[in-house]
């Protein structure tokens, strides 16, 4: 996948195969028909931190590949507006984190100049936020009704029993067994929330594939005391 010159290589976990779809199957299948018709105008995905905004985003660019631009919105704000220029030029434009600009009279106005350029161009917006674009506080009026006419898709944090699945899931694709006993020794002694949880099953597998280690509840013990 072609990038632009900054530091927004797609994570390798990030695929549709390693999200647990339970809660969020509506976005799921409208962002893969997306894949598969290969048009429309696009989508909203509204939701608070560490919910998978970021790893749906780019798991709809590992699929269509080239085809597509992921821009996170933290890493290039600095960089100014000007960053959008061309990128209409892609059939697919994912932007992460799309509120962090909201306010800002330069981006919004990039912003406004790309849903456009998108539209004229026949391609396909997905943002991401934590809420509706009527409630991101864009002050642009013009930028806040374009933005509107994206379907919105607000995506569901999990239950224990499912961040216990989502722990299995992601653990079995990257080649891991981790029993169920263990995940939930994990969920009861950690921060809940996926992004954290996903960082500690990181340091398993490093430290599992060192010690040449099953993941049962005493390894799992040990490594957590490390931290």
């Amino acid at each position: 996948m072609s990038q632009l010159a900054l530091p927004l290589k797609l994570q390798d976990h990030a695929v549709f195969e390693s999200f647990l779809p339970t809660g969020n199957e509506a976005l799921i299948a409208f962002l893969q028909d997306l894949v598969n018709d290969g048009h429309g105008l696009g989508g909203w995905l509204r939701g608070g931190a560490a919910v998978g905004k970021t790893h749906l985003l780019q798991a709809f660019c590992e699929r269509v590949q080239s085809s597509a631009q992921y821009l996170p919105m933290g890493d290039v704000v600095t960089a100014g507006a000007e960053i959008l220029d061309g990128l209409a030029s892609r059939q697919f434009v994912c932007l992460d984190d799309v509120d962090i600009v909201a306010g800002n009279d330069q981006w919004e106005l990039g912003l406004f100049r790309l849903f456009n350029d998108v539209v004229d161009a026949g391609g396909t917006l997905l943002c991401s936020a934590s809420a509706a674009p009527r409630d991101c506080g864009f002050e642009l009026a013009d930028l806040e009704s374009r933005f509107s006419l994206l379907p919105v898709y607000q995506i569901h944090p999990l239950g224990d029993s499912e961040r216990i699945e989502a722990l299995q899931l992601r653990a079995g694709h990257r080649g891991l067994e981790l029993p169920v006993e263990a995940a939930a020794y994990l969920l009861n002694r950690s921060s809940r929330d996926m992004a954290s949880l996903y960082q500690i099953l990181d340091k398993l597998d490093s430290e599992a594939l060192i010690a040449q280690r099953r993941l049962t509840i005493p390894f799992v013990r040990e490594v957590i005391g490390k931290l």
